[in-house]
């Protein structure tokens, strides 16, 4: 190691160190020593010169003889390998030979692949080609196989429909047919097309048979419904709606005839559909039970009383025209099935009549419409297939609601309907909602008319030929106020708020006519007894009608409080006037006040008289009550306030003998107030 980096130091040195001494002194450029030196600085002999200062001859010579050992040593190494290099030259020789020929030989392998490749690339090209024009040719096939399937009718194909039964099958056949005809009608240039023009006629002739045969057995079938007693639901479910397929067939292929179809099928449905309403219609109409018609007012419209005024006993029969009562079990019954005439004999509310006609419309209705939308598609057939119905229906209306005064039974109509609209809206069929909205137009006017005609009635009667001797309620107010609980029960049942002013005028109606009714009596006092006993009456009806009547029984119960105090205040004055009056004009109830002072003469003849009759008179206030009132608890709770007031009145007495001088001359025909308590507690037990 240390010989080579010595001669890397001789061959980068050593024209700087080899000089002559005899040579001539020359300038010698030192510009690239100091290159060469900062380049070499980290070999360890230039070091070692640098540090040692060694002389450059000496060096020189120095490296010289090692140069000569080297020569020396490498001509041996030499000498002693020539063998094996003249081996290796004659054998790089040879395979030099070798490489010669094996690139002549891959030069010609070259030529012949660069022949190939172009061969090659020639057969991409064809394939190319022969692939596109194999892609062509299958895609002119499939088209023509989908044109020659789609435009060629089988044999088989042409025989069903020609021959064949309608059926499940026919109905396949027609599929199959409709796609091509579909087929030829889709595009302009398979109309073009010489191969389409033999067969088109075909295919006409086919489509004309087609509708022919499918026509002729709808229309059968439509004929059949016709027949008396044919169930016709059956008939749409079992032959119509699994070959739904046909009108389809129909529609798309053939309008004019699809028309005609429909023509058919709106005048068969119209026709049996009207003459099944009215049979029914007509059978229901002799199960009515007539309630406020016209005839009952003996052709005076304007007088509802005249129904009463006939008496108590004819009254009953036509209790249902006040009263609610049972009636209003139909909205319960809202969805039960409706009448059947040939199976029932009694007599019917017509309400009952009215709820049947529309459950049986509505059901007809919603079978109807559910198989047009499935069967024609088109929604606007089932209004001109129940054009008839409804005329039926209308006509039945417009005959019988002008005959009718019962008030009670035309709201129970409204109700009806309205619940019948929800009925129908829960099943989500729109299809009778022209019709609701109609018949409650034509039901609200009609009740108004009546209702109005109910209040003239009250306003217009004569209180003189309506009157009865006898304080008890008057029947005539009763049925007013039965008929105001009904119409607040049905208004809260069904009530859209049209009838609350009309509630607010049948009270003040109820108001004027018992004020009148009480005008007949001689004495204030049987006028409050007459308006109490009829208030009374009405608490009883309002406590009936349940909690949708509690803002008109507070009304009556103010009433009653009002006329109850003014009735006991008339039948104490009947039987202690003297007391009454003096207590009243001379002291004030608290006994603090005096408006004019007593003397002895005044008191006496008061405290006297009351000691002598006041047993009696309790007696006969108690009897007159118990039979004058209607009500024993109301009758109970006049004694108690008469007898409460009573006590009062003769403690202000008492104290009063006991303010005047000389008043103890009095005390012993004064009655004590235990005395008095006494004897009304046993008039209250009896009680």
């Amino acid at each position: 190691m240390a010989w080579a980096q010595e001669q890397r130091i001789v061959e980068h040195f050593g024209r700087f160190l080899c000089f002559d001494e005899d040579s001539e002194s020359e300038d010698i450029s030192l510009d690239e020593l100091e290159e060469e030196l900062e380049e070499h600085k980290d070999y360890d002999v230039l070091i070692t010169i640098l540090r040692n200062g060694e002389k450059q001859r000496g060096l020189a010579t120095l490296v010289e003889g090692n140069l000569g050992h080297i020569e020396e040593s490498l001509i041996e190494d030499y000498i002693e390998d020539n063998d094996n290099l003249a081996l290796l030259h004659d054998q790089i020789h040879e395979c030099d030979i070798i490489l010669s020929q094996i690139g002549s030989l891959l030069s010609g392998f070259q030529a012949h692949i660069g022949s190939i490749s172009s061969e090659i690339r020639s057969l991409q090209v064809k394939s190319l080609d022969i692939s596109v024009q194999l892609k062509n040719r299958k895609l002119v096939e499939t088209k023509l196989a989908g044109f020659v399937e789609e435009i060629i009718a089988p044999p088989g194909l042409v025989d069903i429909l020609v021959s064949g039964e309608v059926n499940d099958g026919y109905a396949r056949s027609l599929e199959i047919l409709s796609k091509k005809l579909k087929f030829v009608q889709v595009n302009p240039l398979i109309n073009a097309s010489k191969a389409l023009n033999d067969i088109t006629q075909e295919l006409e002739r086919l489509r004309q048979k087609a509708l022919s045969k499918v026509s002729s057995h709808i229309i059968e079938i439509f004929f059949a419904m016709r027949k008396p007693g044919t169930n016709i639901q059956i008939l749409q479910q079992n032959l119509l709606q699994k070959h739904r397929y046909l009108v389809v067939f129909l529609k798309e292929h053939g309008s004019e005839t699809y028309g005609d179809l429909c023509a058919s099928y709106v005048n068969t449905m119209n026709k049996v559909l009207s003459t099944y309403f009215r049979v029914y219609v007509e059978a229901l109409e002799r199960l009515k039970l007539d309630i406020g018609v016209s005839s009952d007012l003996s052709g005076h419209d304007t007088s509802i009383t005249d129904i009463i005024t006939r008496g108590r006993e004819h009254l009953r029969d036509h209790r249902f025209m006040f009263s609610l009562g049972e009636r209003a079990n139909i909205l319960k019954e809202i969805d039960q099935p409706g009448l059947v005439p040939q199976v029932n004999s009694r007599k019917y509310p017509y309400e009952v009549i009215f709820r049947s006609i529309q459950k049986l419309l509505m059901d007809t209705a919603s079978s109807e419409y559910l198989f047009i939308e499935a069967f024609f598609g088109e929604e606007s057939l089932f209004y001109q297939v129940f054009e008839g119905p409804f005329a039926v229906i209308d006509h039945h209306l417009d005959l019988t609601l002008p005959k009718c005064h019962d008030a009670v039974c035309l709201m129970l109509m409204i109700c009806i309907t309205r619940k019948h609209q929800l009925v129908m809206s829960n099943r989500q069929l729109p299809c009778l909602e022209n019709y609701f909205d109609k018949a409650v137009m034509y039901l609200w006017p009609r009740f108004k008319l009546v209702f109005d005609m109910y209040l003239r009635s009250s306003y217009q009667c004569d209180a003189k030929t309506l009157w009865i001797d006898g304080t008890h309620p008057h029947h005539i107010v009763r049925c007013y106020v039965e008929f105001t609980a009904s119409l607040v029960q049905l208004n809260a049942k069904c009530g859209d708020g049209q009838l609350d002013m009309n509630l607010e005028r049948l009270r003040s109606a109820i108001d004027g006519l018992l004020v009148r009714l009480a005008q007949n009596f001689t004495t204030p006092k049987l006028q409050h007894l007459f308006v109490l006993n009829n208030y009374d009456m009405a608490i009883s009806v309002m406590k009936e009608a349940g909690d949708e009547a509690k803002n008109l029984q507070r009304y009556f119960e103010d009433k009653l409080e009002s006329n109850m105090m003014a009735f006991v205040d008339d039948l104490l004055m009947e039987h202690f006037s003297d007391l009454l009056r003096f207590v009243r004009s001379r002291v004030s109830e608290d006994l603090l006040f005096y408006t004019e002072h007593a003397n002895i003469d005044e008191l006496e003849p008061v405290v006297k008289n009351f000691a002598m009759k006041w047993r009696s008179a309790l007696e006969i206030m108690h009897n007159e009550v118990v039979t004058s009132c209607s009500n024993l608890l109301s009758g109970m709770a006049i004694l108690k306030a008469a007898m409460a007031q009573l006590l009062n009145d003769y403690n202000r007495l008492s104290e009063c003998v006991k303010k005047i001088p000389a008043g103890s001359a009095l005390n012993r025909h004064l009655v004590s107030i235990t005395s008095i308590s006494y004897e009304i507690r046993k008039y209250s037990r009896a009680l």
